[in-house]
């Protein structure tokens, strides 16, 4: 396994330099994993244990494209799911002119009018209640003529795929990720990962600080498990996905037919966008840096996770950590994420 001794400097000085106490990292191909590192400790107690490969972080909207992305993707290919259908098909109180041509589609290319996020957790708990809130919603704009990152639509994106798969988002992951063996990555993580989990933030919310619960409470207040956030896992196992995404970008398909990846990832054509459907694609202002190509795909979490795959290149980078620990105000980390991937494309490419 290789060592890449300029992004290893980076990760270690960032965390000297206070932008998260933990981080993993690995960079792979399609077909083999080529560095997997940890850096620092999992929080800023004097005694807390160091970061190992085996850390596992709270992945935040990472589980946007590993869990809800690739379940629509499947359902797509085995055409259980129409992304020209309208949101009216699935959710009852989607109602009204502005909206009634609403898509599948535009849910996941974050085009749907909707905004990009609000604290439903304060008055809400469990799927009926958010499902009416945010399907009753003033659109912000009008749908397709811009696209605004929207963790409402993710939600509710996560409520249709449990009427198309008829089980629980974690139970149609979950099936997933052992039918393709990812590991360790899963919704609800188990008493037994606490501790080797990574915190996240002195929620003042709940008035804890969150070890092993989700870190979004929208998320929270939905038992854990949503379309927008609430995986946990280990960089093996996001790694494990990343290769078979990365594979099916070489048409290696595993995971659907090549023409319906194809599909999920090319760039939409709503003006001004960067998103494919779930993803996210390559611009010069990225996290993914400058030297990706312009075929690259990823995405980003708000606890410090991110995942980047550049097909032309053959190489993805994970990133993991727990910036969010013990504030989320600290932001250092957008300077780190550009930097990084910068210096792993320099050192292979």
């Amino acid at each position: 396994m290789t060592s890449l001794a300029a992004p290893a400097a980076i990760l270690a000085e960032s965390v000297r330099g206070g932008a998260f106490p933990a981080a993993v990292v690995e960079v792979g191909s399609s077909t083999a994993t080529l560095w997997r590192q940890a850096f620092g400790s999992l929080s800023l107690a004097p005694d807390a244990p160091p970061a190992t490969i085996d850390t596992v972080f709270d992945l935040a909207s990472l589980t946007k494209v590993i869990a809800t992305t690739t379940l629509a993707m499947q359902a797509v290919d085995r055409r259980q799911l129409d992304l020209d259908a309208p949101l009216t098909r699935w959710l009852a109180d989607w109602r009204g002119a502005d909206r009634a041509a609403v898509s599948v589609t535009d849910l996941l290319e974050h085009a749907s009018g909707l905004t990009a996020h609000l604290p439903f957790f304060r008055d809400c708990r469990g799927r009926a209640e958010f499902e009416r809130a945010i399907s009753t919603l003033p659109l912000e704009y009008t749908p397709r003529s811009a696209s605004v990152y929207s963790d409402l639509g993710f939600i509710l994106l996560g409520f249709i795929l449990e009427q198309v798969y008829g089980v629980t988002l974690e139970a149609a992951f979950r099936a997933v990720a052992e039918q393709h063996d990812w590991g360790e990555l899963r919704y609800q993580p188990p008493a037994a990962w606490r501790g080797r989990t990574a915190p996240t933030e002195v929620d003042a919310w709940r008035g804890r600080l969150l070890v092993g619960e989700v870190h979004d409470e929208n998320a929270w207040a939905l038992g854990g498990v949503a379309g927008h956030a609430g995986l946990f896992g280990t960089a093996a196992a996001v790694g494990r996905f990343a290769r078979a995404i990365a594979a099916g970008f070489r048409d290696r398909p595993s995971i659907v037919r090549a023409a319906s990846f194809r599909r999920f990832m090319t760039r939409t054509d709503v003006p001004g966008s960067s998103r494919a459907l779930g993803w996210d694609t390559m611009l010069p202002t990225s996290s993914c840096g400058t030297r990706m190509s312009q075929a690259a795909v990823g995405h980003t979490g708000f606890t410090g996770t991110s995942l980047w795959i550049d097909p032309q290149a053959d190489v993805y980078v994970v990133l993991l950590t727990n910036r969010v620990h013990p504030t989320r105000a600290n932001e250092a980390i957008l300077r780190v994420r550009p930097a990084l991937h910068d210096a792993v494309l320099r050192a292979l490419t």
